[in-house]
């Protein structure tokens, strides 16, 4: 599989720069990480969130976790909550489950990115399959998520 088209049409739109990292196939972030070859810190996935009001998609690094209670607090939503497989796969029919890029914008979606990304100088983000990341450089992917929210709502994996 390659990069959905959707996903493409976006980043050529936006005039972003990057490069597709393959890897074999994994079943998780820190897999993806551990097989690329880069610290889960690096690695900027996406998590599906929704209420009332609608999906939105929560962008942090892989050794988080999306502190619901925070987020909504920040954002005015009290009823966040993780999305089920079947909303994932019906607004990203193009991607392969559990692989959403970090582009919701170019599926409509309202995305919120974690200041804690800002860390890093390059970053790895999902492609929509299972087998490729796509890397750029920081300050890219700021000028590609120039529509998104921001915040801290981040909260370290215990191990």
């Amino acid at each position: 599989m390659s990069i959905p088209s959707r996903l493409e049409n976006y980043l050529d739109a936006q005039g972003a720069r990057y490069e597709i990292v393959a890897h074999r196939r994994s079943r998780s972030s820190a897999e993806t990480a551990h097989l690329a070859g880069v610290s889960p810190h690096q690695i900027a996935k996406s998590v599906l969130l929704e209420d009332d009001e609608g999906p939105m998609l929560a962008v942090l690094p892989a050794d988080r976790f999306v502190m619901l209670g925070e987020l909504g607090h920040q954002l005015g939503r009290k009823a966040l909550h993780l999305a089920d497989q079947d909303r994932i796969a019906a607004l990203f029919a193009d991607c392969a489950a559990g692989a959403v890029p970090p582009f919701g914008m170019a599926w409509g979606v309202p995305t919120i990115v974690d200041d804690e990304l800002d860390a890093n100088a390059v970053l790895y983000l999902e492609s929509g399959d299972h087998e490729r990341l796509l890397c750029m450089s920081n300050a890219q992917f700021r000028q590609v998520m120039h529509g998104a929210w921001h915040g801290h709502f981040g909260k370290t994996a215990l191990h």
